[in-house]
């Protein structure tokens, strides 16, 4: 704590300084300070004028709330892929259909896909899978809606995007009101933010490498997205938008936009932009 006031960091308190130092750790909290640092190689102290530990707290407290929304949100979605997957498959060709191998544009990473679903179900723990196991050997493997629950998101991606035909896909993607041309890169990059939720990385300002392809229709959709992006990683303003239109095509009464909105006004400094919102956010359709 001695260090962090040296270096221009006011702390009002320091028995509350300690507890956080203590079970959140210094080097968590020091990518919540970072945007308080004065760039590398400026003459005077290490942060800028006004910077205070509570403003640091408050950052990290808006930033893990910010986690539980986001994965509140697409846990939603990953169900919903997850039944509409299984539905159409099942109902166009059966209970393991899933495994006709043409079904999918590349027949290696079909059986990459397949060797790892099967490893997980010979040594899933789940009643349902043990169950199948032991009453049932041909086929081996359970039918599309009991493998659909024990599947990851990545892996449900991977199996969903692999499809070859359109059509398919584009049934698959049809309860959620988008394309399978936005929904497959979509989900690609909705995993990437739901594993960074799940182990509590920052992400108010984190960049995602694996991008988002922006729909142009809906217009209200399109009018609310933020197509003026950058060759960079791709920042969270965009996936919250996109998981809040997925949500209202779920669940037409949920109220995580406007939860989303209310957590926006407690931003520490209101400053968005690391975020990705543009400076006319509030004015776009889905926040009205």
């Amino acid at each position: 704590m001695s260090h962090l006031s040296a270096q221009g960091m006011a702390i009002p308190d320091m028995a509350a300084a300690e507890y956080w130092l203590r079970h959140v750790s210094y080097y968590r909290l020091s990518a919540y300070w970072l945007p308080f640092e004065r760039p590398k190689g400026q003459p005077g102290p290490r942060f800028v004028n006004g910077t205070s530990f509570d403003t640091v707290i408050a950052l990290y407290e808006f930033d893990r709330r910010l986690r539980l929304l986001l994965m509140s949100a697409i846990e939603r979605i990953e169900v919903a892929v997850r039944g509409s997957w299984a539905y159409t498959l099942a109902h166009q060709g059966g209970p393991h259909s899933y495994l006709d191998a043409s079904l999918y544009s590349e027949r290696r990473q079909f059986h990459d896909n397949f060797s790892r679903l099967a490893r997980e179900v010979g040594t899933s723990p789940e009643t349902y899978i043990d169950h199948y196991r032991r009453t049932y050997d041909d086929p081996a493997m359970p039918p599309v809606w009991m493998v659909a629950e024990m599947m990851s998101f990545g892996q449900l991606s991977r199996w969903y995007s692999s499809l070859d035909d359109r059509a398919l896909r584009n049934a698959i993607a049809k309860p959620l009101g988008l394309p399978e041309v936005v929904l497959v890169p979509l989900l690609k990059h909705l995993s990437t933010v739901r594993n960074s939720c799940a182990h509590h990385a920052r992400l108010w300002n984190r960049g995602f490498l694996i991008r988002m392809k922006l729909p142009q229709k809906p217009a209200a959709l399109a009018a609310t997205l933020d197509f003026n992006l950058g060759a960079g990683p791709a920042q969270l303003y965009n996936s919250l938008v996109l998981s809040g239109y997925l949500l209202q095509q779920i669940d037409v009464l949920n109220n995580w936009v406007s939860d989303i909105v209310a957590l926006l006004a407690t931003h520490p400094t209101g400053d968005l932009a690391a975020m990705g919102f543009p400076r006319d956010w509030q004015t776009r359709p889905m926040w009205k």
